[in-house]
């Protein structure tokens, strides 16, 4: 494979799973045959067998990690790197071990571990074709938007409110371009940034599964989906 057709994910792992009310980071949480981590990067080998996952952790979580790697003897290949105090520098820190500046590069949360394969795929395709791609879905509630900063609220036309889910893809030159700028506390997701830099989303049809676990109760779903798949 040349170095022009390789793709990446950089799959941000910095949770400390406060709203898990545990001590254990969520990522590092037991799930399935392992831990919740784990699942995630192998939704990706199996989706792409040839990606090269970059695993971005606190620099205080980075023993605990190879210690459970040892414990589950996780093989999968995957590079290594300290996140910094924000998201915007953790990816940017993943960004830097990236050669080049051709090819494709996912940013994922480390605890959606229940992303298809399908919506991976879709992705990746289509930041193939020079796109900055989201995943999301139409939003199935009913929707109101606070009103400024008072207690007062409206209904919102639920059909234009989209979930956004990760991988979020993007071609490696841009979303490089993107995260050379300074940061800033609008940018709320990788999306943003290459938005704030000039760039266009295009939304791809995301998965109801690829939940993001960060309460007791998306726990129970996680496990509940583990032993139901879909």
């Amino acid at each position: 494979m040349s170095v022009s057709n390789i793709d990446y994910v950089i799959v941000v792992a910095g949770g400390q799973g406060r709203r898990m009310g545990t001590d254990v980071p969520k990522q590092f949480l037991p799930l399935g045959s392992g831990v919740v981590l784990m699942q995630t990067l192998c939704r990706f080998h199996e989706a792409l067998p040839g990606i090269v996952p970059i695993v971005v952790l606190p620099a205080d979580g980075i023993g605990q990690w190879k210690l459970l790697c040892e414990k589950y003897r996780f093989a999968l290949p995957h590079q290594i790197v300290a996140g910094g105090a924000t998201r915007f520098e953790s990816v940017r820190n993943g960004l830097g071990l990236i050669p080049g500046s051709t090819g494709v590069v996912g940013i994922h949360d480390g605890v959606r571990p229940f992303v298809s394969a399908e919506v991976i795929r879709r992705c990746y395709e289509a930041a193939r074709e020079g796109k900055a791609v989201v995943p999301a879905l139409q939003s199935v509630e009913s929707v109101r938007w606070r009103i400024g900063d008072t207690d007062k609220t409206e209904a919102a036309d639920r059909s234009r409110c989209l979930l956004v889910q990760t991988p979020q893809t993007f071609p490696i030159g841009l979303l490089k371009k993107a995260y050379a700028m300074p940061y800033d506390p609008s940018f709320t997701d990788d999306a943003s940034v290459v938005e704030a830099c000039g760039g266009t989303i295009t939304i791809v049809e995301g998965n109801r599964e690829n939940i993001k676990l960060t309460t007791p109760f998306d726990l129970l779903i996680a496990n509940a989906l583990l032993q139901h798949p879909r």
